[in-house]
C-alpha cells in the first residue's frame, strides 16, 4: 500500500510538470527561397534547434510545381549532432549540400521570390488556421479573381511507430476561384502520411506564395505548418503544396 501511494505521488508530480514541458517543443522557422525563373521549381527552407538534443538543423525542399513532387535527391536534410554547433553552420551546410544535387542557385531563386499574399505564423491566434482568401498579386484594383484556400484535417491510419500517441491526422487542401459557378479544386488529399512527416497531429495554413513568370502559367505554393509530437513537446515543421495555374 505504501509503495502504491509513492507511485501515485510520483505520477502526480510528473503530471503537474506537463504544462511546463509542453512549452518546450520547437517550431521550425520558415524561409521561402523562391521559384525558378519559369516557375517550374519552388524552394523553401525550414530550420531551428531540435528540442531535447539542442542540435541545430536545416532542411531544404525543392518541388517540381507541375507534379508537386520533390526534385531528385531532395529534400536536403542537415542536423549537426553537437549542441555547441551554430544554427548558421547548419544552414550553410544545407545550402552547400543542395548545390551538390541541384543546379539551382539561391540568387536565381531569390530573384524570383514571388509574393507572400497570406501569412499566418503558428503563433497567430486570431486568424483562421484552416482558410485564407487572397488577392493573388498586389494589383489594386484587383485584376485577378480572389482565391480561397481551405484546409481540412482528416483521420488517416497510424503507422507502427505512431501507435498509442493520439489520433494521427492527414489533410485535404482545396482551392476555389472567386468566379460564378466555380467549384473547389482539390490540390491534395492524404490517404496515409509519409514516414518523413513523423506522427502528425494537426495542420494549419502558414502562408501562401504566388509567382507570375514573364511567360507561362502562374504558380501558387501553399505552406502548411505540421504539428507533431516532439521530444519535449509539440513540434512544428513545414511542407508545401504547389500548383501551376
Amino acid at each position: 500500500m505504501i509503495f502504491r501511494h509513492h507511485r501515485l505521488a510520483l505520477l502526480a508530480l510528473i503530471m503537474g510538470s506537463w504544462p511546463l514541458v509542453a512549452q518546450a517543443g520547437d517550431a521550425a522557422k520558415l524561409d521561402i527561397i523562391g521559384f525558378s525563373k519559369d516557375g517550374g521549381v519552388f524552394a523553401f527552407e525550414e530550420y531551428g534547434v531540435q528540442d531535447g538534443s539542442g542540435f541545430p538543423y536545416a532542411n531544404r525542399f525543392y518541388i517540381d510545381t507541375t507534379t508537386d513532387k520533390f526534385l531528385p535527391k531532395t529534400p536536403v536534410r542537415v542536423r549537426l549532432d553537437d549542441e555547441n554547433a551554430s544554427l548558421e553552420s547548419a544552414r550553410e551546410k544545407a545550402g552547400r549540400d543542395a548545390q551538390g544535387v541541384t543546379s539551382l542557385m539561391d540568387e536565381d531563386l531569390q530573384a524570383n521570390a514571388g509574393m507572400t499574399v497570406a501569412a499566418n505564423p503558428v503563433t497567430e491566434l486570431s486568424a483562421d488556421p484552416f482558410k485564407v482568401r487572397v488577392n493573388p498579386r498586389p494589383v489594386f484594383p484587383a485584376i485577378d479573381p480572389a482565391l480561397t484556400v481551405a484546409l481540412e484535417e482528416i483521420a488517416v491510419p497510424a503507422s507502427d511507430v505512431c501507435q498509442n500517441i493520439g489520433e494521427i491526422k492527414g489533410f485535404r487542401l482545396t482551392l476555389l476561384e472567386d468566379k460564378p459557378d466555380a467549384k473547389p479544386e482539390l490540390l491534395h488529399e492524404d490517404a496515409a502520411t509519409p514516414a518523413s512527416r513523423g506522427c502528425p497531429q494537426g495542420y494549419s495554413i502558414g502562408a501562401v506564395q504566388t509567382y507570375y513568370p514573364e511567360s507561362g502559367e502562374p504558380v501558387i505554393a501553399v505552406m502548411i505548418a505540421v504539428r507533431g509530437m516532439g521530444f519535449e513537446g509539440p513540434d512544428h515543421r513545414w511542407l508545401a503544396v504547389t500548383k501551376r495555374r
